[in-house]
């Protein structure tokens, strides 16, 4: 069951910039070394989400925070629902950091933190193929629907007075700026994401015209 979960994705590891672990090149057996590898990229998403403060003043922008060790994994570990132990990696570190009395990020971060791996699993399932451009399509897909739904949430939280800036009026100034700002952060992760550990075209392309 968990190696027919965790089944090799071919245009992932086509293209992963990095060198894939041993596991994962061609062998259907999950290793016990690839499983870690995608805990810890989870440990690193909740580690960074919670405890980095961009202070941009754009909201939603903490995603960058979660995609980039997250496209990581996938690019160490490219297997079919990585995105979903990563994400148990991710909710174990909050749990944890929660526990120890660390003041964790909002109910918007947590809500990306836990729902990009997933949602990036089910976009690479509907984008399947072995043109470069669903792959990219796939991240920037993910992250925008993982941070329409923290903008729901974040939203929600602060329509119902959740937090010292709760409250409907607060939520009518927000909201009108955050709904873009969200929707551009997390489109703009998803690529970042993407460029960063992936090639448009597999690396057998990429060798042949020298680039």
């Amino acid at each position: 069951m968990r190696e027919a979960m965790l089944s090799l994705h071919e245009e992932l590891r086509a293209t992963s910039r990095l060198p894939v672990l041993a596991g994962a090149r061609g062998g259907s057996a999950v290793r016990p070394l690839e499983l870690a590898t995608l805990l810890l990229a989870g440990v690193a998403a909740s580690l960074l989400t919670n405890l980095v403060r961009l202070r941009l003043g754009i909201p939603g922008s903490s995603i960058v925070l979660t995609v980039f060790p997250i496209a990581l994994g996938f690019a160490l570990v490219p297997r079919r629902w990585a995105g979903s132990v990563m994400a148990g990696g991710a909710l174990a570190t909050s749990l944890a950091l929660w526990l120890a009395g660390a003041r964790l990020d909002g109910v918007g971060a947590q809500t990306s933190l836990l729902l990009t791996g997933p949602l990036l699993d089910v976009a690479f399932g509907w984008g399947g193929g072995a043109g470069g451009w669903r792959l990219y399509a796939a991240f920037v897909a993910a992250g925008g629907a993982s941070n329409a739904a923290a903008f729901l949430v974040r939203g929600a939280a602060r329509l119902a007075g959740v937090g010292e800036h709760g409250g409907a009026r607060s939520f009518a100034l927000w909201w009108p700026r955050a709904i873009g700002s969200y929707a551009a952060a997390g489109i703009v992760a998803g690529l970042i994401g993407a460029l960063a550990w992936f090639h448009f075209r597999a690396r057998e392309a990429v060798a042949r015209d020298g680039r």
